[in-house]
């Protein structure tokens, strides 16, 4: 599957996009919440699918606004 600029975000965007560290985002990655393929310019980059971080972002959000009821 061949990703477009738009649709994908290097592992240190989504990091930057979620506020969360270089380990967590490594472990969510890990885990499986998140699913990290070869950026096609540069082997030694990782790319996540903006759509992947969106949805765990708004996941986060509403676990957080949840927990402060």
């Amino acid at each position: 599957m061949t990703a477009k600029k738009g649709d994908a975000m290097t592992v240190a965007e989504a990091q930057r996009a979620l506020g969360v560290s270089k380990v967590k985002i490594a472990q969510l990655i890990r885990d499986g919440l998140l699913h990290a393929t070869p950026d096609p310019l540069d082997k030694r980059s990782k790319l996540i699918q903006r759509a992947e971080v969106e949805a765990l972002k708004a996941r986060s959000q509403r676990g957080a606004s949840q927990a402060e009821r």
